[in-house]
């Protein structure tokens, strides 16, 4: 039976796993404090929080959510980063750090509820951002639209240009 901090701690991460769009597990090993607050500190713009959790705790807490928790990614020291807004700003974050840095590897996350392995995360990370899709959308709705008017211009558009020809016309014949 868990001691009471323990079934808090559950708890905490239970609400955190069901809140997050996604949750990626990765292993800190070798990383210094300071390379973990940099991290950090590059997350939190992005509405995650990177925290070191203990591995049974986190497979109590998934078990809690009712999500079968496979013991690979779950080996040795782990610390989980929530992400709670757009999933793919901080999968890039988190892909581009463990590259630079060449200590940090991602073990595997969650997705919703799917458990997903390192080669989904970093597919993830090559997806286009929410406000790029949004933008792609917005330009192919509008294109129609911007065609129409377009078309609806053109008579009148022809017509002006008759009636300015007509002007000069008159002007030269006037002139003369």
């Amino acid at each position: 039976m868990p001691t009471l901090k323990k079934a808090q701690s559950i708890d905490e991460l239970a609400a955190k796993l069901s809140k997050a769009k996604l949750a990626v597990v990765t292993d800190y090993r070798g990383l210094t404090v300071a390379q973990i607050g940099e991290l950090r500190k590059q997350l939190r713009p992005l509405d995650v929080e990177y925290e070191v959790s203990k591995n049974t705790l986190v497979a109590k807490a998934a078990q809690k959510l009712g999500i079968q928790v496979l013991e690979k990614p779950m080996e040795g020291p782990t610390a989980i980063a929530f992400c709670y807004g757009d999933i793919v700003a901080p999968s890039k974050t988190l892909g581009d750090f463990s590259r630079t840095s060449k200590i940090m590897s991602i073990k595997g996350g969650l997705l919703g509820a799917k458990l997903i392995g390192p080669a989904e995360v970093a597919t993830i990370a090559t997806l286009p951002t929410k406000d790029v899709l949004l933008a792609k959308m917005l330009g192919s709705m509008q294109s129609p639209l911007v065609g129409i008017v377009s078309v609806l211009n053109g008579p009148i558009r022809g017509l002006a240009y008759v009636l300015q020809a007509r002007a000069k016309q008159l002007e030269e014949a006037a002139a003369s």
